[in-house]
């Protein structure tokens, strides 16, 4: 069909408006995606759900540590009114993470890195135009919307199963209920995950779109996004109607929600390195950490693709970059070649690492940004047990489908036929890594 036919601007038009409507919408869909798989162990709003061991493949949001214990607070304020997080004082324990709403956006970090710092801490959230008393002694935060979540990891003093252990019973001290109740907290509901998969991917189909009709139906709209409401309702994302598209909207639906993916995939990569001339990066750039910091308060900027490259790779905002934790992700070797899960690597960490928590890398499915499916382990971290060091205190870390002789411990395994991305993180992150007099080199293909 010609393009200057009516019919075909038609579709052409609609075809563009879900391609805008994936890189807008990716952040709620996201957030959904998770709580849609906590529903389904079970789970509800106002309850938390947590892994009683570190991660395996069977959670499948993006990005995730498995080097540390998880727990995930998901609240509503539509029925429940004003919401309490608790954070236990960093006494026996440690939290770090961030509390944000369904956009991913952040309220604040808390724990040792966050505005308790380490003391423990109340925050409360409240509903959208909530005028009624607040009472002293918390850390309040106005929301937008009514639903978000908590990305908090209890942080193991070691790999031993006893720090396990008690990194598990430290996080579940964690408390979430209504302010109504504060008077006599009821138990803090807490579902465990571990074993069972926790599957949050991003579908780049027509169920995306359905995800986000929900999303859309269930939350306010919040001013700066009034431009989206025409843009959803061409593609029949409507609040207060069914999303219903005929076979014919559904095929353009799903070749947008592919070429948003493609769209996704290549600027994601197009980021700048970290350090001249190397290939780490980080999804994110200093515009779109300004807004994210501040709630998209400056109206002149609101950076959606940006935004949207963040996103798609990741399942948390932080409020305070660099102070509890630092990433730097890869996705291609020294000579710039993409990652294969078929071929054999090296990356040599240099001694003294700037943490004064732990380091690790993390190894994930390129095309979900999820743990790679049907492996014995995703990572290997400075406090893995039995990780073998150099005699300058550097350590090699192997990638590959087989381990090196000797090496097992050193190890992380990929599976042939696709490609595999690296994340590096930095928890309790130091000066070097700031001002890049520590540099960790790019991986190297070995076969």
């Amino acid at each position: 069909m010609a393009l200057h036919d009516a019919g075909g601007l038609k579709a052409a038009t609609l075809h563009r408006r879900a391609v805008e409507a994936v890189i807008w919408g990716i952040p709620l869909v996201n957030y959904d995606l998770m709580y849609q798989a906590f529903r389904r162990l079970g789970g509800a709003a106002n309850q938390i759900v947590y892994w009683s061991q570190l991660l395996d493949w069977k959670n499948q949001t993006t990005t995730p540590n498995p080097n540390s214990i998880y727990f995930m607070p998901f609240y509503d304020t539509a029925d429940a009114g004003p919401i309490l997080v608790e954070i236990p004082p960093a006494e026996g324990g440690s939290i770090t993470g961030t509390l944000m709403d369904c956009w991913q956006t952040a309220f604040e970090d808390v724990g040792p890195a966050g505005v308790d710092k380490g003391k423990g801490g109340k925050y409360l959230i409240l509903p959208p135009g909530y005028d009624g008393d607040v009472p002293d002694g918390y850390a309040v935060f106005r929301s937008d919307v009514h639903q978000g979540y908590g990305l908090l990891r209890s942080i193991l003093k070691s790999g031993a199963e006893a720090d396990l252990k008690a990194a598990v019973e430290y996080g579940k001290r964690i408390k979430l209920y209504p302010l109504s109740l504060a008077g006599a907290p009821p138990d803090t509901v807490l579902i465990d995950s571990d074993g069972k998969l926790f599957d949050a991917t991003i579908p780049y189909d027509v169920r995306f779109f359905e995800t986000l009709a929900r999303m859309v139906e269930s939350q306010p709209w919040i001013e700066r996004d009034r431009m989206a409401i025409n843009m959803l309702r061409s593609i029949g994302i409507e609040k207060g109607k069914p999303f219903a598209p005929d076979a014919a909207t559904r095929e353009i639906l799903i070749a947008a929600a592919q070429e948003a993916k493609l769209f996704f995939d290549q600027g994601y990569e197009a980021f700048a390195p970290y350090y001249d001339g190397r290939r780490w990066f980080l999804p994110s750039d200093a515009e779109l950490h300004e807004v994210l910091t501040e709630n998209y308060a400056r109206r002149e900027i609101y950076p959606i693709d940006a935004r949207g490259f963040l996103y798609y790779a990741a399942f948390t905002s932080v409020k305070h970059l660099g102070a509890g934790q630092f990433y730097l992700f890869g996705t291609r070797d020294a000579a710039g070649d993409p990652l294969d899960g078929g071929a054999s690597y090296r990356l040599t960490v240099p001694p003294n690492a700037p943490v004064h928590q732990y380091w690790s890398v993390t190894l994930y499915d390129f095309n979900t940004h999820a743990l790679i499916r049907d492996v014995s382990r995703a990572s290997r971290a400075s406090d893995s047990p039995g990780l073998q060091t150099n005699a300058d205190g550097s350590a090699d870390v192997f990638f590959g489908p087989e381990p090196p002789s000797g090496m097992d411990a050193n190890w992380v395994p990929t599976k042939p036929g696709g490609r595999f991305e690296m994340l590096f993180r930095f928890y309790g992150p130091d000066k070097p890594l700031f001002d890049k007099t520590w540099v960790l080199p790019d991986v190297e293909r070995m076969s």
